[in-house]
């Protein structure tokens, strides 16, 4: 039997734990008192440094600035600001814990950018968000809707100081084909906790990439729907942690219907005293969901002693009648062979190094489509490598 918002509430009245035991069963809701405040032992929040999130789990960080938008976008594109009644909103998805149901009810206006149907964008669109300041606290929310058979390159860059909790929804329509980078590149002081809901309607088409650099705590949970069948998902992400930072990408790929097909790639590197990466990723078949392709890969590159990688991969098929399904993780540090086999051809311990991490990124940062974004992450991946020595 499923968990419904219900009887998951009276259980929660009543003190009981309810274990989420299939991902089937994840509980959703707009409404924050509906989930529990959670204490970090729960399983989606065992890796969090709750202490860290600056009261956005417990509703004690209320809203104290707002983000700026910067829209360097396609001239066929649309934006536009919806009220909280805008029927438009919620379409791709539900908040799935308390922190995404307290920025859904905490925003006071969505952005909405919209591919208008059968166009295909002149250029690629770049919104910038800048965090609310130091010491300040904001909500918000995004939708981004590809109108069907509709094509656009979407870029956005999250950069600057402060708290920031926000829903972002990608509504891809029938036979659109939609790339969206979100780059999280903030400042060292940033806390960013997203919660990325992707619905992709029939023969839909979406390449979703998250670049992660820079804050002291990211979080960034990226859910993909099927509204019909033949859509195609592309899930793809990197991320770099220095010295004390905490990057954690959670990733649900939901297959409803048939014929649908997922492919999952995150690689990471870390360095420094503290750093501190996850990722966990979940795929689930339901028994409808016939034909099915998918497959999931994380890896992730230790660079210096005192850094921590955790991965976890899940794979729950609920039919057999299925095209492929698999899942891979590694976490490891230098292949000494290939370090082996640069310097015995005349390169140097440093740059053969650097040659590794660069070789080890390289699949990710050719799909990014983008060669200003593509450049700019080469460079700022060069001058992590430069901190330490690399």
């Amino acid at each position: 039997m499923s968990v419904t918002e219900n009887n998951v509430s009276e259980a929660m009245r009543e003190g009981v734990v309810v274990p989420a035991t299939s991902r089937a069963e994840r509980f959703t809701s707009y409404d924050v008192e509906a989930f529990e405040v959670p204490g970090g032992r729960e399983e989606n929040w065992r890796f969090t440094p709750m202490k860290r999130l600056r009261g956005l789990h417990d509703g004690s960080a209320a809203a104290s600035g707002t983000v700026s938008l910067d829209f360097d976008g396609a001239p066929e594109l649309e934006i536009e600001q919806a009220g909280r009644d805008d029927e438009r909103l919620g379409a791709a998805g539900v908040p799935s814990d308390r922190i995404a149901a307290q920025a859904y009810s905490s925003f006071t206006e969505a952005t909405v950018i919209t591919v208008p149907k059968e166009t295909k964008a002149s250029k690629p669109s770049t919104l910038k968000i800048t965090g609310p300041g130091e010491g300040k606290v904001a909500y918000g929310h995004l939708q981004v809707r590809a109108e069907r058979f509709s094509e656009a390159v979407i870029v956005l860059d999250h950069v600057g100081s402060g708290t920031y909790a926000d829903n972002v929804e990608f509504v891809i329509g029938e036979s659109a084909n939609v790339t969206v980078v979100s780059v999280q590149d903030w400042a060292d002081d940033a806390v960013h906790v997203s919660e990325q809901h992707l619905k992709l309607g029939r023969d839909a088409t979406l390449k979703h990439i998250t670049i992660t650099l820079g804050g002291d705590l990211v979080r960034v949970s990226p859910t993909a729907t099927f509204a019909d069948r033949g859509g195609d998902v592309e899930m793809l992400g990197l991320y770099f942690a220095d010295e004390g930072q905490h990057q954690e990408h959670r990733l649900f790929v939901d297959h409803a219907v048939p014929n649908c097909k997922s492919r999952v790639m995150y690689k990471g590197a870390l360095q420094g005293d503290g750093a501190h990466t996850v990722w966990v990723g979940d795929v689930l078949i339901r028994a409808a969901a016939e034909a099915t392709d998918t497959y999931e890969l994380n890896r992730n590159l230790v660079l210096t002693p005192g850094a921590r990688a955790d991965s976890i991969p899940n794979l729950e098929i609920e039919t057999g009648e299925i095209e492929g399904a698999g899942h891979a993780s590694a976490t490891g540090r230098f292949d000494d062979e290939q370090l082996f086999y640069l310097q015995s051809r005349g390169i140097g311990e440093d740059a053969a190094r650097r040659l590794v991490v660069r070789g080890f990124f390289h699949e990710i940062l050719v799909k990014i489509g983008v060669p200003e974004v593509r450049e700019r992450l080469e460079s700022a991946i060069e001058a992590e490598l430069e901190a330490v020595g690399v």
